[in-house]
């Protein structure tokens, strides 16, 4: 794929990217993630319901993405971002920080951050390395005394900063959208918005997600195999 001076490239990625680094992702086969029903950590339901658990739950997550190393498709994505300066932008489903350390720097991660939480009234992020896996221990917030959850856009939710996102779609001249699933939305719809606009959309996946008809092409395959090779 080649760009000219004024092509603007907006990129989406999913659970597959980060799959390839061997993180677990939560559509599996068995409809569990990590061993866990996604409605019992993943929801705020959940959190009301047992936060110990879903502490418990992000904590091993936390331990496993620290233990992941970014793969040749983050590395491939943060090398073109260097190309295009002031002209790529990468809009993150997943809540890992891969991304950053293969070099990404201009991405949001629509869906929150693995390595954040945030206090359940301050609603103030920041950076959290820690693991809370003693249920007689779970963290409050320093300045109210009020819970600290995962900072995390949980089933049911609103995903962060979606204005911002829609004002980069907007501006795009293509759309790459790698290893989602294309049943989650709102980043389900980017590519109908996309068509619309009369932005290229192409779509990198080991097959075909839920709304292949709306991609202009479809590039079956790896994320480490395609991208490193297209970009």
């Amino acid at each position: 794929m080649r760009f000219n001076e004024t092509d603007r490239l907006f990129v989406l990625t999913g659970a597959g990217i980060s799959a390839e680094s061997g993180l677990a992702t939560f559509r599996a086969s068995d409809g569990l993630w990590m061993n866990h029903r996604v409605e019992d950590v993943a929801t705020p339901e959940a959190w009301h319901r047992d936060p110990a658990l879903v502490w418990r739950f992000y904590s091993q997550r936390r331990r496993d993405a620290a233990a992941a190393q970014p793969n040749a498709a983050h590395l491939a994505l943060a090398e073109l971002e260097k190309q295009m300066p002031n002209r790529f932008y990468l809009c993150t489903q997943n809540v890992d920080d891969l991304h950053e350390r293969a070099g990404s720097q201009h991405l949001h991660h629509m869906h929150g951050q693995l390595f954040e939480s945030r206090c359940v009234r301050c609603d103030a992020p920041f950076a959290d390395t820690s693991l809370y896996e003693d249920a007689s221990a779970l963290p409050t917030c320093k300045h109210c005394g009020a819970a600290i959850r995962p900072h995390i856009v949980w089933f049911g939710e609103i995903p962060l900063d979606m204005d911002a996102i829609y004002a980069e779609l907007d501006a795009a001249t293509h759309l790459v959208v790698i290893g989602t699933s294309g049943n989650v939305y709102p980043a389900a719809g980017f590519v109908s918005i996309a068509r619309r606009a009369g932005i290229r959309t192409i779509y990198i996946g080991p097959e075909p997600p839920s709304n292949a008809a709306s991609f202009d092409e479809i590039l079956l395959g790896t994320a480490t195999a395609v991208v490193p090779t297209l970009l």
